[in-house]
């Protein structure tokens, strides 16, 4: 068992857990002011990644139809289809989708949120429900 904890949950010593260089470059390319390069983006990047792994995790990003890219020079600058907001939005939804019990993680998700975010929940929901009512009320008169 001591074994086991020694390793700690990455597993072999420097390698990440899996999706984390792909987060790592979503979060460099978000924080930018419009597209990189894969040399700027491995410029953004903690560690000294090499070129050809930064330029694989872009491709496979492109692939997935998470990034876009333009021609610059003899290669590309790419940059998030969709906004960081958008990208955890879509994350959360299809994990709820993937469950079998909705209500139950629903239920788990809100009583796990701290006050203020509970608070935001509120709001954003109240709002919500004011303008789902005026686009009825809207459409009666």
């Amino acid at each position: 068992m001591e074994e086991r904890e020694a390793g700690g949950a990455r597993g072999a010593v420097g390698r990440r857990a899996r999706g984390e260089l792909e987060s790592d470059v979503l979060a460099a390319l978000w924080a930018a002011d419009g597209p990189l390069t894969a040399g700027q983006v491995r410029e953004a990047l903690p560690g000294d990644l090499a070129y050809t792994t930064v330029l694989t995790i872009l491709s496979r990003l492109y692939d997935k139809e998470m990034l876009v890219r333009h021609r610059e020079g003899r290669g590309y600058a790419y940059e998030p289809v969709r906004d960081e907001a958008s990208y955890t939005a879509q994350r959360m939804r299809s994990l709820l989708d993937g469950g079998s019990d909705r209500e139950a993680v629903l239920a788990r998700f809100v009583s796990e949120l701290s006050e203020q975010d509970e608070h935001v929940l509120h709001q954003l929901l109240s709002g919500h429900e004011a303008r789902t009512g005026d686009d009825r009320s809207a459409g009666r008169a």
